[in-house]
């Protein structure tokens, strides 16, 4: 009998940081690569990562984005092209020097982003009005030096995501194309993961650089920190001109073009361990889950092996007629007890237990991963798991919607703000529209400005630095 411990040794609420990296690690989501700031997505990471693409590709679809393919390399030269843009990455950039003994030339840096590559390529294919609008998504990795604080998911030097790129005839379309696509983020977020997010834009100050602005999702975690979530930018002509990206239109006469960028990261994955998990390990969204159902035969008796294995293969099948995720954990060497704590730790949202007395009773035990509940089903309704797993998503989002609203707090004066900084969560508070009452706030409670709702314009209060007119009410919090 296998002894190793597989459980959590530390509680979520006492140490959220080692709770964290903890759960990644024992429940197999990813592991530490040999290069420090790298890691490594294992197959239930990955599969979670396949799930949120193809829900983003299907509604991408939808919209008339297609996906293309980007190399990781760019020439030093090119990224000259928008220096401004490219600064504020340089300090996190790699740079290929040399290809076997031999120097390049031209450096080459390691993808950070991929503006300067795409727009290059775009005032090639972009002639007419009859090429737009233009919209491409690619799927890569990007490489940023995080050398000194990562953490799995959240911060690391090579992540996984995605990013649009999309060039329109208009600014108004453009715009519009900015708000679509920050609206599926929203929904995939909340439907798929489970996590609520509020929307809005950046700050002159945290906007993207290059961006005339930027619309942001964002989320509390549990321990009071924010998240950026996602991101979608309207980039104006910011780009269009130093590149050329130009139309001809029905009249033949020329014009820049507009456009946006957008992406998502596998963070989204590091948010949903975050705020779903406990003290046993990981809880995953049925919608996203690698397996949904786990069935654990359970027997002593050889004689009682065949006919449990036999109705647990049976209720396999009709379960995966009705496309649920199953799988029969039948290993021999463990016990029950072992492999319930081992579904618990990768969080699968339901286990189904079948043993001799559950079979002649003509029942098994439901056990919701989620909140523990336990319940008998008769064998003749065990098509109910497909309710019962959409009742599991909906109460995650629900649980979700409750602890957020639990962490946002309206502040009525700055040493309400400074005293509350430090508890966490999304703070409410009055702001003038300047900077540098902004950078002060951030300077001194180290909050930064992460979100101002799309509904925030407020100008009836007074600024929560500087007790001027308000021109809106954003929310500050410190954050990932």
């Amino acid at each position: 009998m296998v002894k190793e411990s597989v459980g959590i040794s530390v509680s979520k609420n006492q140490d959220f940081s080692e709770w964290y990296t903890q759960v990644v690690l024992k429940a197999k989501l990813a592991d530490y690569a040999p290069v420090k700031g790298l890691i490594v997505l294992r197959p239930d990471g990955y599969s979670i990562w396949e799930s949120l693409k193809s829900t983003f590709d299907r509604k991408f679809s939808q919209n008339g984005i297609r996906n293309g393919f980007l190399p990781v390399l760019i020439p030093e030269s090119l990224l000259g092209k928008e220096q401004k843009h490219f600064a504020g990455f340089n300090p996190e950039v790699f740079w290929v020097t040399h290809s076997g003994t031999n120097e390049v030339g031209d450096r080459l840096a390691l993808r950070p982003t991929s503006e300067t590559l795409a727009y290059t390529l775009y005032s090639k294919w972009i002639k007419s009005w009859r090429d737009l609008p233009l919209k491409i998504n690619f799927w890569n990795t990007a490489l940023r030096a995080e050398i000194k604080a990562t953490k799995p998911f959240l911060r690391t030097s090579e992540f996984l995501w995605q990013e649009g790129h999309t060039v329109h005839t208009s600014e108004e379309e453009a715009k519009q194309e900015v708000l679509k696509i920050l609206e599926i983020y929203k929904n995939t977020v909340e439907e798929e993961l489970a996590i609520p997010v509020i929307t809005g834009k950046k700050s002159d100050k945290e906007k993207f650089v290059g961006a005339v602005y930027t619309t942001t999702m964002e989320s509390i975690m549990p321990d009071g920190k924010a998240l950026q979530m996602g991101t979608s930018h309207f980039l104006g002509q910011n780009f269009s001109i130093p590149f050329e990206v130009k139309f001809a239109d029905k009249d033949n006469v020329e014009h820049f073009a507009w456009q946006t960028s957008w992406g998502v990261s596998w963070r989204l994955i590091g948010a949903m361990i975050m705020v779903h998990g406990d003290d046993q390990g990981l809880v995953l969204p049925p919608k996203v889950a690698p397996m949904q159902v786990v069935i654990v035969p359970i027997y002593n008796k050889q004689e009682d092996e065949k006919r449990i294995i036999e109705k647990s293969e049976e209720i396999r099948q009709k379960l995966e007629k009705m496309n649920i995720r199953v799988h029969i954990d039948d290993r021999n060497e463990l016990s029950p007890g072992y492999k319930f704590n081992d579904w618990e730790m990768k969080g699968v949202p339901i286990r189904i237990e079948i043993g001799p007395k559950d079979l002649e009773n003509q029942k098994v035990v439901v056990a919701k991963r989620y909140n523990k509940e336990k319940l008998d089903l008769p064998l003749e309704q065990i098509e109910k798991i497909d309710l019962i797993l959409e009742e599991i998503q909906n109460k995650m989002l629900q649980v979700a919607k409750e602890q957020s609203e639990k962490f946002t707090v309206e502040i009525k004066d700055y040493s309400e703000l400074k005293a509350k900084v430090s508890q966490g969560g999304f703070l409410q508070a009055y702001w003038c529209g300047n900077q540098d009452c902004e950078d002060k706030i951030k300077e001194e409670t180290g909050a930064d400005i992460r979100v101002i709702p799309f509904d925030a314009e407020d100008k009836n209060g007074k600024c929560i630095y500087c007790d001027n007119q308000s021109s809106s009410k954003p929310i500050f919090a410190r954050g990932y």
